[in-house]
């Protein structure tokens, strides 16, 4: 039998539950991100003289044929796997069936839930070989220059005989130094993934990542992966990046998926001088927080195209937010909101309900504070301790937790605080999203999107049965 390449890498982004369950899924219809970390990774191993096949599950839920499509093809010695706490398991179980299918072949995890977990993920699973905790790009070409040989390699966990072994954190990468990301060989680009529905303006839209890591440590955010330091692409790379983008892939709309695209405010004032002196004919999204923008640098980012920007609200109960948030203030986030809204941005709040010490007068004063301030759009996600995050280690003291690995999509109350029922709290989240998207204002801003956004209402026309189930059930797969 042929030998196994040696120089040949599989990616694969697991989807995390039953493909037959993807045409029902929500959170598919709505929104496909690009797998920016594992695009990442291919181009830094294509130009270490790797070869690099990305599979992703999730925008092709039929996948499990292309990976032993790839595997019987291409042989690679190398199958590496990036997972979210929902798709561990699914990971998990493919990485089995690629050593049924290529005896031999070294597996690979990375990303946030095995960096948060590291040698915890690694125990009982035969099925994985080594697990990179922390930035994937070096470690890994270390890894497969190596032949697969792990030790004195930065950032891996992995088997030394009965024992487990961690060789310590590596340093963050200089990134400007990456190439960037291999969108090309996410299979259909830009046309397989979609932006969350009415959140741009034109297709073709993607997303992009120009910054690492955030210098805050609420309660709720794991850190894992990138730590609290913060490194970011400078302007003249990210205007670079989105010129690319447009004269590859004919893009005419990013959303930034930083954590913090304003913390650094020259570059972001340099990147939009740019964009206005030498236009791309594009438009961006990008999240923000109270600290970081102010009336001067939301005129600036709109004249450069900015379109939406997302801001943290987390509650709009000020002891809650106390509690699990720095810099906690709540009439601070509506002055910045009014002034997002002021410079002509779009504005979207995100939001969590569930979180410990939650209870129905906290939510009643977050639907008050919401309903009192110009949003035109936001997201309420279901609070989950995620491993990794300051929360995670007391959240069984803090309330009922139940760490369902392949639930933990935020999506499902997976955690309970106390004094609350998880048929509750169903009921709260039900009513604040039909709350807020029966308010009049809300209503005309949605009918505004037929020309400002018309792709986002084909969209939803075409899928109205599969929202209008999700909005009676609340289950993100729909009826069986």
């Amino acid at each position: 039998m042929a030998r196994l390449a040696e120089k040949k890498v599989l990616l694969v982004h697991p989807l995390g539950y039953r493909p037959e369950a993807a045409g029902r899924d929500i959170s598919r219809l709505a929104n496909i991100m690009p797998p920016l970390g594992l695009a990442s990774i291919a181009a830094y191993l294509e130009r270490e003289g790797m070869e690099v096949r990305i599979v992703d599950c999730f925008a092709h839920p039929d996948a499990e044929r292309r990976i032993l499509d790839a595997l019987r093809r291409e042989r690679p010695a190398t199958v590496a796997f990036s997972c979210t706490t929902s798709s561990f398991l699914d990971g998990v179980r493919l990485a089995g069936l690629a050593k049924a299918e290529l005896p031999g072949v070294r597996t690979v995890f990375g990303g946030p839930h095995v960096s948060a977990l590291k040698e915890v993920a690694l125990e009982g699973r035969p099925e994985i070989d080594v697990l990179v905790a922390g930035e994937g790009e070096a470690a890994l070409a270390e890894l497969v220059a190596a032949g697969g040989e792990p030790a004195g390699v930065a950032g891996l966990v992995w088997r030394d005989g009965g024992e487990t072994v961690f060789n310590g954190p590596r340093e963050g990468l200089e990134l400007d130094s990456l190439p960037f990301p291999a969108y090309a060989k996410l299979a259909g680009f830009p046309e397989a993934y979609r932006l969350p529905i009415f959140n741009y303006p034109r297709t073709p839209n993607t997303s992009c990542i120009s910054s690492r890591g955030c210098p805050y440590a609420c309660s709720y955010c794991d850190r894992s992966v990138f730590g609290r330091t913060f490194r970011f692409n400078s302007a003249e790379y990210l205007y670079e990046h989105l010129r690319h983008l447009g004269e590859r892939f004919g893009i005419r709309h990013v959303n930034f998926y930083d954590d913090q695209f304003t913390f650094h405010r020259g570059r972001v004032e340099d990147f939009c001088r740019m964009m206005i002196d030498r236009p791309l004919g594009m438009t961006f999204n990008c999240a923000v927080r109270a600290e970081h923008v102010d009336s001067e640098l939301l005129r600036l980012m709109k004249a450069a195209g900015c379109w939406m920007a997302s801001l943290g609200i987390e509650t709009g109960d000020p002891e809650l937010l106390a509690r699990h948030r720095q810099n906690p203030d709540l009439d601070l986030l509506a002055d910045k909101i009014r002034l997002i809204k002021g410079a002509g941005i779009r504005t979207k709040g995100l939001l969590m309900m569930g979180l410990p010490g939650e209870s129905e007068e906290s939510i009643r004063r977050s639907m008050d504070y919401v309903f009192s301030l110009p949003v035109d759009d936001f997201n309420l996600a279901k609070f989950t301790p995620f491993p990794g995050s300051p929360i995670y280690a007391e959240a069984r003291e803090l309330g009922e937790f139940d760490e369902d690995w392949d639930r933990m999509d935020c999506m499902s109350f997976q955690f309970v605080p106390r004094g609350l029922t998880r048929e509750r709290l169903e009921v709260l989240f039900r009513e604040f999203y039909k709350s807020h998207y029966s308010r009049p204002k809300v209503l005309l801003g949605f009918a505004a999107m037929l020309w400002r956004s018309p792709d986002s209402w084909r969209r939803f026309a075409g899928n109205l049965g599969a929202f209008l189930r999700f909005a009676r059930s609340d289950r993100r797969y729909g009826d069986a």
